[in-house]
């Protein structure tokens, strides 16, 4: 049996992947650097010829959920509301110049690297008011969000530029995505990470059969302050997604057409699992996790007393929306079901 998961273990095996030409591929943003005379990089030897400014991009006018949406070719100020749009612009190789974060959460997703995150300015929690003047000041030429968190919202987004929406997020994230590139202007690029991840998902479902895992049920438990059930995730969210990807089964309460289902937190039998994944969004002492934790209901589990009970990042498996947070899901779940 794998021990608890460390940030540092599905790191080490999110590498590996890479090396392999399956893992997340963030593209890389902008050019590389022109090389010098003698073929060194710019900085080193003789100095390289100054290169000529590539011509504008044209226009691009995308379908979003409300219609039609002109939007500069090639932009790269973007800000985004919520974080499916924010794992596209990152792996699309745009770093945000500002985005929207949970109204509970410290700050934006940590799957990204520090180095990155430094770099966007935080303009208010996703769901709520924006904060125009913010965002304003970031001179966007690009707002990426949904109609479930800003349909209200539009006229004083577009107010300040262009604003593409998709209709909802989660679950439909694949096709969100395309969407995203297409705002973006970068579908080739989202044709690459479609591939890839298609690949990472071929082996790590041959990895899963190989080590005969690929019959375990999953489940999806997750402790949210402020909702008096404890939730089980269903098959029509993100990371439900995944676990369809991969063909990992559910426990029956979890294998429905739906969102998700709540349970109390003294019944949690519906929770149970062969692997049992949970995370808590907000305070433990406020969204029921310590004292769940603590409970008869929660030792008597099957998964807990075979020691298959896990706590993972809730920002990335129930907030990071999109093919980078993919990858890293099929990195921690190989790693927990010893197919790694």
């Amino acid at each position: 049996m794998p021990p608890p998961l460390s940030r540092r273990a599905a790191l080490a095996g999110l590498g590996a992947a890479l090396l392999t030409g399956c893992g997340p591929h963030p593209l890389p943003e902008g050019p590389p650097l022109p090389a010098a005379a003698d073929g060194s990089p710019t900085g080193s030897g003789t100095p390289a010829p100054v290169q000529p400014s590539p011509p504008p991009r044209p226009a691009v006018t995308v379908d979003a959920a409300d219609g039609p949406v002109t939007v500069p070719g090639g932009v790269l100020r973007v800000v985004v509301r919520d974080t499916a749009e924010l794992d596209s612009a990152m792996t699309l190789g745009i770093t945000p110049v500002g985005a929207a974060k949970a109204p509970l959460d410290a700050g934006l997703p940590g799957y990204w690297p520090a180095s990155r995150l430094a770099r966007i300015a935080v303009v208010g929690d996703l769901g709520t008011a924006p904060d125009t003047a913010a965002i304003t000041a970031l001179r966007p030429q690009l707002l990426l969000t949904n109609l479930t968190r800003d349909a209200d919202r539009l006229p004083a987004l577009r107010a300040i530029a262009p604003t593409v929406a998709t209709r909802t997020t989660g679950a439909p994230w694949r096709e969100d995505f395309q969407l995203h590139a297409a705002a973006l202007d970068r579908r080739e690029q989202a044709a690459a990470v479609v591939a890839g991840y298609e690949r990472h998902v071929g082996q790590a479902r041959a990895a899963l059969a190989a080590a005969g895992a690929d019959g375990q049920r999953i489940s999806l438990v997750r402790f949210v302050e402020g909702s008096p059930a404890v939730r089980l995730y269903a098959r029509q969210n993100f990371p439900g997604s995944v676990l369809a990807d991969l063909a990992l089964p559910r426990p029956d309460p979890q294998n429905a057409d739906r969102f998700d289902t709540g349970t109390a937190p003294d019944r949690l039998a519906p929770a149970d699992g062969d692997l049992l994944l949970y995370a808590g969004y907000g305070d433990p002492a406020r969204n029921g996790l310590a004292t769940a934790l603590a409970s008869p209901a929660w030792q008597a589990l099957g998964a807990v007393r075979a020691h298959r009970a896990f706590r993972v990042d809730d920002q990335l498996w129930f907030q990071g929306i999109g093919y980078t947070g993919a990858h890293f899901l099929i990195a921690e779940l190989l790693y927990l079901l010893g197919a790694d």
